[in-house]
């Protein structure tokens, strides 16, 4: 079976791990899900993360994390799908929930969070929002 949108899969794993309360989960690796991943670590949206070799394939152990019993990620979207990309200038790149939540842009300097974009003033498509 062929994966038309590898990272709204992901985003799905992820969204429904942590609802069923799950101490990890696997994904499929790729380089821009190794550093979405990379970015999440950093916010303190998930513990940690780790290539993993499964029956010859290669994925990505995520261990979610928790504030108690609720988890970390209240909500992750997908907004640039492969039939309706979004695109940001460097002027407009949003803010999530006022900054209480991350956008991650791809960009040809790398895919960044939404402040780390600001920063470096460059735009690019925006892949999704987490909070």
């Amino acid at each position: 079976m062929s994966r038309t949108d590898l990272i709204s899969d992901v985003f799905t794993i992820i969204r429904n791990a942590s609802r069923a309360k799950m101490e990890d989960t696997y994904i499929p690796h790729s380089k821009i899900v190794n550093r979405i991943c990379e970015i999440l670590k950093d916010e303190g949206y998930i513990e940690n993360c780790k290539e993993v070799d499964l029956q010859g394939q290669k994925k990505i152990r995520i261990y979610l994390k928790y504030d108690g019993r609720k988890s970390v990620i209240s909500q992750i979207q997908k907004v640039s799908t492969p039939g309706k990309r979004v695109y940001v200038k460097r002027g407009s790149v949003p803010a999530v929930l006022r900054g209480h939540g991350i956008a991650i842009i791809s960009t040809s300097a790398g895919v960044f969070t939404d402040k780390q974009a600001r920063e470096k003033g460059v735009g690019g498509e925006l892949i999704g929002k987490i909070w």
